[in-house]
């Protein structure tokens, strides 16, 4: 008996290793902050074998050093990766908007599946080829709005979805946070320069536009103001404030970017009581009787790469058709058709129509 036992332990580390050279190669493209914790979540995973690429040397060494990457699999852009002949599963796109379209349909032009941060874009277009395309080549495709995978937001919308609680009549967002705190290089990064999709409204609130959507379905009419109000060193919007129509449901977005507290709370009222999240509190909420008292359940989040394991987790599911991913192509096209309404709106301060 104890033969076999350790025959058995000491067959683990081949056994894993096996595995791990037959599942999926994982491209990660673009190695800024976001890059490198999609590298860092997709190795927790271990379901997967990791690439990536960086165009400062000095940096590729870094990360491949960092992340045990053999340096045959660190190249220094797309066009090297794709020529390399690297049989590539999957790709996650983590480089600034203007080139998410242009780079997954090279991509998808090989079959590769696509993970690709958010917004999908900063324009439509491009956008409805590149959905025929992915049609066309039957590609995996999910877009990196990580809310939808945050522990709070997952447990209000099983909640809501239970019916327990009736339709929603009116859904309240507010989110605000020390932004130059949490993310000290906006002003020299992405964030600074709209055309490159920066700004609260492309960065920011399109994640809440995207868990409205989630929610409640698309958006129909919405109205926009938005405003540089303190954020230093920037001239993009730091202050958002969103009406909108989904269907019946009126609602409301707030957003700053320059408070001192660090928290999100989402509010769906509802025809037999409320529902809601707190993200700083950690806890979901709901209440049912006039002047009764909310009830608590509480939810752990100990470290923000959590929610992003969750989304990547859900896209490695999908790629072995065991389940779907957490944001589909068509759902990020609504919702940048709603963060290009919002920019409209508030520019020329009028109600904008989706439908």
């Amino acid at each position: 008996m104890l033969y076999h036992v350790i025959t058995y332990l000491s067959a683990l580390p081949n056994t894993f290793s096996f595995r791990m050279q037959n599942s999926p190669l994982v491209l990660v493209i673009g190695t800024g902050s976001i890059g490198e914790r999609h590298l860092r979540c997709l190795q927790t995973t271990a379901r997967c074998r990791l690439s990536f690429c960086e165009p400062i040397e000095e940096r590729r060494r870094e990360v491949a050093t960092r992340y045990g990457i053999e340096t045959d699999l660190a190249f220094p852009t797309l066009e090297a990766a794709l020529a390399s002949g690297q049989n590539f599963t999957a790709a996650v796109v983590s480089a600034p908007a203007p080139f998410h379209i242009p780079m997954g349909r090279e991509l998808a032009e090989r079959g590769i599946h696509i993970l690709m941060e958010k917004p999908l874009s900063l324009s439509l277009d491009g956008v409805e080829d590149f959905r025929n395309l992915i049609e066309q080549k039957e590609i995996v495709v999910a877009i990196g709005y990580t809310h939808r995978a945050h522990p709070g937001m997952m447990r209000l919308k099983e909640i809501y979805d239970s019916g327990e609680f009736g339709q929603a009549i009116e859904m309240r967002i507010d989110v605000g946070q020390p932004f130059a705190k949490i993310r000290p290089a906006y002003p020299d990064v992405y964030f600074a320069d709209r055309a490159m999709g920066g700004g609260a409204i492309q960065d920011m609130i399109t994640h809440f536009y995207s868990v409205g959507d989630w929610l409640l379905g698309p958006i129909d009419e919405l109205v926009t103001h938005a405003r540089h109000q303190a954020l230093p060193r920037v001239e993009v919007e730091d202050t958002v404030h969103t009406l909108a129509l989904h269907g019946k449901v009126m609602a409301t977005y707030a957003q700053n970017l320059t408070q001192p507290q660090n928290e999100a709370t989402l509010t769906l009222i509802c025809e037999q009581g409320s529902i809601r999240t707190d993200y700083a509190k950690k806890r979901v909420s709901h209440i049912r009787e006039p002047n009764g008292e909310w009830e608590h359940t509480p939810f752990t989040l100990d470290d923000i790469d959590e929610i992003y394991i969750t989304q990547n987790s859900a896209f490695l599911d999908a790629l072995e058709n065991k389940g779907p991913v957490l944001c589909t192509l068509e759902e990020a096209i609504r919702t940048l058709r709603v963060n290009l309404a919002s920019l409209k709106s508030a520019e020329t301060k009028t109600w904008q129509s989706l439908s």
